[in-house]
């Protein structure tokens, strides 16, 4: 009688000539493995023949473990003949023949035992639409389950972490398609970027990103500031004339869009009722939304670093997108000739940059480029240099210009004369371009992103400067909500002054170019000029949320409306750029100059109001106090009286309002920054040496042709070796398959 070990040997053999039935073979094969598949057949009714004769000396552990093979195999027939079944009826494509059949079923059973993250990954490799992946994956799954009820008798606890992994998965997967489908302006963005290229279009991107930043400060604020102090507020006397929607005094000052409006006292309806301390909620609805930010600023920084600097090759597609890219499941006329333009214009970006990289200049060249660089800078800086003077001496006199004017229009004397400087220098930066002469255009327009956010951070410094020296200490009622007003103001104005020159100023230059000089040709879209208009706003935004708690919900309406007047004006008046280049890296340096120097300057003036200074006596929720920190510091004295609270006390004093606990989180900021620099650094130096070896392989392969047209005959000869080597290698394996099946046979059977 045969043993198991030579029954599973025979089985092995069996399974190999089935396998090899599946994939074409010649005539000859086919006979070879019909005659070992009946030698087989036979071997095996031999078999049977001998366990029925000496059915009385097998052991029971031989026949428990046939029993239960018997039964495993007849369940995976069954449950493979159902899941196929329903594949058929669910759509996905198993054909009728026997072949496509067994690669289904080996399909579903290779799956089955994989780990959830690998079973994901493969099936999402499957060259099947995304409807037939869904229901592959859910008849694995079904069958996963029946396969582990039946034979593994798993753990509670692994059962309870896998069906959460797999919910949160499934709802990760639902909460970014809801995201996308609820995406603003996709197909306007899309038509954008086909037209004009990745680089006007991170123009809009980088807009739409920080019109989701302005909802998220408008929701927080609303719900814990601006709605508490609504059920407390007092109905307002004063009457609207419309000249408020101009210069935001009269009317909207006794409202909550104001910081002078809110109530100090602790809001509580009822005896019973829960409190709500103003003040806390204030200042920490506050310090919620700029942490928000900060933390949102950095991880998009790192997203965009890692994307477009890191691994560029991975997230980018490069010029590979020609061929593996196209999405046949686009069907839609207009959505095809759509999805060809934006193909077409990353490839020719692609193509631009590598011309640009291999362009070398002559010493001489590089000299008159360099001394033209130098005379640029030197005078963009003293044209920057002569503005903030220009706005300093401004704001020193606005203060005593207000006492002597009662004119209602005065107070936007200051808006006016730093929009007009807002306008026009960057404009005046722009024309260095035609001497100057960039190769590369991302070099023109980070330059021009450095002029600006020079000129422009340097006004809002020396703004800063008069309103925390010069209004704070002025001595008036209620100086917060005064730089509320300001701010207001110069939001206001900088918008009109945008809407202005996209309506007026753009559509002129237009004419001009078209019409008049007509060398000019169509204007190309000034991105430097336009971003640093957004940075600015921003700016603005953030430092005015303390002292006007709605400019979020006002930043968010001029952002929409701009938008639209932008994309209107972008396809009336601008012509594609003339030099197509690849603009997947001016993202990562919009957010890093949006974070520094904006957003840290913000933080730095915030700190000095919050600590420094002395709120106003009759006005605001910090009424009374030496500081507006001391909010949080009697806040603090309070809770550390409660047994229950002490773990706040001692995480404000060794986290929060430690020197040294900050000082360590810097510290490991730095360190990771050092290490992406150095990765960066190692991959560039990787590219480098790829590139030289490539060169040497070239020369290489150079060489081996000059030798082949040189002696044709070795040639022949090697052609000749690599056949023979072919043919030896097939009948070794043809005899060492036979020799394997004879032997097995005769050691499993000596009566063969």
């Amino acid at each position: 009688m045969l043993s198991d070990d030579h029954v599973n040997e025979i089985i092995i053999e069996v399974e190999n000539v089935s396998s090899g039935v599946q994939s074409h073979p010649s005539s000859n094969q086919i006979f070879q493995e019909k005659m070992l598949l009946d030698s087989s057949i036979s071997m095996v009714s031999s078999i049977s023949d001998i366990d029925v004769v000496d059915s009385q000396t097998v052991s029971k552990r031989n026949d428990q473990k046939a029993n239960q093979v018997l039964q495993f195999s007849t369940s995976l027939n069954e449950s493979m003949s159902q899941t196929l079944h329903s594949l058929e009826c669910m759509g996905i494509d198993t054909p009728g023949s026997s072949h496509e059949t067994v690669q289904g079923q080996k399909l579903i059973a290779s799956l089955i035992p994989m780990t959830s993250r690998d079973r994901i990954k493969a099936i999402r490799n499957q060259p099947r639409t995304m409807e037939e992946k869904r229901n592959l994956r859910k008849i694995v799954d079904k069958e996963k389950s029946k396969q582990t009820h039946r034979i593994l008798q798993l753990n509670c606890c692994v059962q309870c972490l896998n069906s959460i992994s797999r919910a949160y998965r499934r709802s990760k997967n639902s909460l970014s398609e809801i995201l996308n489908s609820i995406s603003l302006w996709q197909k306007t963005l899309k038509i954008i970027g086909g037209k004009f290229g990745t680089s006007v279009l991170s123009y809009f991107n980088f807009l739409r990103w920080l019109l989701k930043f302005n909802i998220f400060s408008f929701i927080v604020n609303f719900s814990f500031i601006i709605i508490p102090q609504f059920t407390v507020a007092e109905k307002n006397t004063l009457q609207f004339t419309g000249l408020e929607l101009f210069t935001g005094v009269g009317y909207f000052r006794d409202t909550v869009m104001y910081y002078g409006f809110y109530t100090n006292s602790t809001i509580q309806h009822g005896n019973s009722g829960a409190s709500y301390n103003m003040q806390l909620a204030y200042i920490f609805t506050i310090g919620a939304c700029l942490t928000t930010c900060f933390f949102s600023l950095l991880f998009s920084m790192a997203k965009y670093f890692r994307d477009n600097f890191i691994n560029p090759h991975i997230y980018s597609g490069g010029i590979t997108k020609l061929i593996f890219c196209w999405d046949f499941t686009v069907t839609h006329e207009k959505a095809v000739k759509l999805k060809q333009k934006n193909l077409s214009t990353e490839i020719r970006e692609n193509l631009s940059e590598l011309r640009q990289e291999n362009a070398k200049l002559t010493f001489n060249q590089q000299l008159t480029r360099f001394s033209t660089y130098v005379m640029a800078w030197v005078v963009s800086t003293g044209v920057t240099i002569a503005c903030c003077a220009a706005v300093y001496y401004l704001a020193e006199y606005n203060l005593e210009f207000l006492k002597t004017h009662s004119n209602p229009g005065a107070v936007l004397l200051l808006p006016f004369v730093v929009s007009c400087i807002n306008l026009a220098v960057p404009c005046f930066y722009s024309m260095f371009r035609l001497v100057e002469r960039y190769e590369m255009p991302r070099h023109e327009v980070y330059i021009l992103l450095i002029r600006n956010i020079l000129l422009k951070i340097s006004i809002v410094g020396i703004l800063c400067y008069y309103w925390l020296n010069n209004v704070a200490l002025s001595g008036e009622e209620c100086w917060e909500t005064l730089i509320g007003q300001d701010i207001y103001r110069l939001l206001l104005m900088d918008f009109v002054f945008s809407l202005a020159d996209s309506f007026l100023g753009e559509f002129l230059r237009r004419i001009i170019g078209m019409q008049l000089i007509t060398s000019l040709g169509l204007p190309e879209f000034d991105i430097a000029r336009n971003v640093l208009e957004l940075i600015y706003a921003q700016t603005l935004v953030w430092i005015g949320i303390f002292f006007c708690p709605l400019l979020p919900l006002i930043q968010m309406i001029m952002l929409f409306i701009m938008f639209y007047a932008k994309n209107i004006s972008l396809m009336m008046n601008f012509q594609p750029p003339s030099k197509a280049w690849r603009a997947s890296q001016m993202m990562t340096f919009f957010i890093l100059l949006l974070f520094f120097p904006s957003f840290t300057g913000v933080l730095c003036t915030l700190a000095i109001t919050i600590w420094r200074l002395k709120p106003s006596a009759d006005c605001g929720p910090f009424r009374g106090l030496p500081f507006f920190i001391h909010s949080i510091y009697s806040w603090i004295d309070t809770l550390s009286t409660r047994p229950g609270y002490l773990w706040v006390v001692w995480i404000y004093r060794n986290l929060i309002g430690s020197v040294h606990f900050f000082f360590i989180l810097t510290l490991i900021v730095l360190i990771i920054t050092y290490l992406y620099w150095q990765i960066t650094e190692g991959r560039k130096i990787m590219i480098r040496e790829g590139k030289d070896k490539m060169f040497l392989i070239e020369k290489l392969i150079k060489l081996q042709d000059i030798e082949k047209k040189a002696n044709p005959s070795s040639l022949v000869l090697e052609r000749r070796e690599v056949e023979q080597q072919d043919a030896l290698h097939l009948g070794e394996r043809d005899s060492s398959l036979d020799l394997r099946f004879r032997r097995s046979v005769q050691e499993g059977n000596p009566r063969a």
